[in-house]
């Protein structure tokens, strides 16, 4: 299948016009962080550009689609996660295939793969949510081994996680010493919008222990669908809902950075409905047609005070859905 070419405006090709925005504030001293950025979706967040261009194709004999996580990889690529079991390898501008691992439990089978990081050393640490768990593989897909996880946390009847509704996010926190999962869901018994986060705390021997747990408040009716650490520590979390007939909400949250209390607190940057549409087009109803399920996301880049920030949607291997990438440029 020929690529499909990422979309960008033609005020992209001026710098210049992109930086300062394509409102100009009241009155000519207006300086240029309080005007609205270039194609904004909220004062705080821009849409960039989309790309479907690995919408429906193969690599390498394997279908690339169900992604569900992003990741900084090594040489200027990124990682991409398919809840499948496959992991790709991405060129970081064209988001082309570069190679392809398969995943497997310890006892060879599929994983319900949903969060993923690169850690320093270049092994990948993989969340599941069969039970959940965390793996950690080799650079060619090894299982290296397996990080506890509390009991409370356990997919019923073991714990009190619903079935397809635990470890759905995972990231590293900057200095590479805390890793932290999110919860899709609530537990069993839990209020209907609270949802767990949990950290491992690197030990001097370079694995991970248990640490604290902590609590977050999502907006009625939606989960967490992603979290990933900002340069400063703090949590971008992605919430997501979908309702038939109506289409996705997917909305973009900044949440404290973990350690200061239980309870991490949010804003909201973005409803990613309000982002212009590029020309996206949806094959099913949507409040906006860039939407779609979106499930990955992962910081790649800073500069001029804003965060760059690429999410990709999981297209369930469905006709109806696309995978997606966004190119996101965050201001929080």
């Amino acid at each position: 299948m020929r690529p499909r070419m990422l979309r960008t405006s033609l005020a992209t090709l001026t710098a210049g016009l992109a930086a300062a925005g394509c409102l100009v504030a009241a009155g000519p001293a207006a300086a240029a962080h309080d005007r609205p950025p270039r194609h904004a979706c909220s004062p705080a967040v821009s849409l960039t550009g989309y790309s479907d261009v690995l919408d429906k194709t193969t690599y390498d004999g394997t279908y690339v689609g169900n992604l569900s996580a992003l990741a900084p990889d090594r040489r200027g690529a990124v990682a991409a996660l398919s809840d499948r079991s496959s992991l790709f390898r991405l060129d970081a501008r064209t988001l082309e295939p570069r190679g392809v691992i398969r995943l497997a439990d310890e006892n060879g089978a599929a994983l319900d793969s949903e969060g993923l990081v690169v850690d320093r050393d270049g092994t990948y640490l993989v969340s599941s949510e069969t039970e959940p768990s965390v793996r950690r593989y080799s650079r060619t897909g090894e299982l290296l081994g397996r990080l506890p996880v509390p009991d409370d946390l356990r997919t019923a009847p073991e714990g009190r996680a619903r079935a397809n509704g635990s470890f759905e996010g995972l990231t590293l926190l900057p200095g590479g010493r805390t890793l932290l999962a999110s919860m899709e869901y609530p537990l069993d018994g839990d209020p209907a919008d609270l949802v767990r986060f949990q950290t491992w705390q690197r030990t001097r021997h370079g694995d991970f222990r248990l640490g604290a747990g902590y609590t977050y408040r999502t907006d009625p009716g939606l989960g967490v669908s992603e979290v990933t650490a900002t340069p400063d520590g703090r949590l971008l979390v992605l919430e997501r809902g979908f309702t038939a007939g109506v289409g996705n909400t997917v909305r973009l949250h900044l949440a404290d950075r973990p350690g200061h209390g239980t309870a991490l607190r949010k804003r909201l940057l973005a409803d990613l409905a309000d982002c212009p549409t590029l020309g996206a087009t949806a094959g099913q109803p949507q409040p906006n047609p860039l939407l779609d399920n979106f499930e990955g996301m992962t910081v790649t880049g800073r500069s001029g005070g804003r965060t760059d920030v690429l999410v990709v949607s999981d297209d369930n291997q469905n006709d109806v859905q696309t995978t997606r990438f966004l190119r996101l440029r965050v201001r929080a």
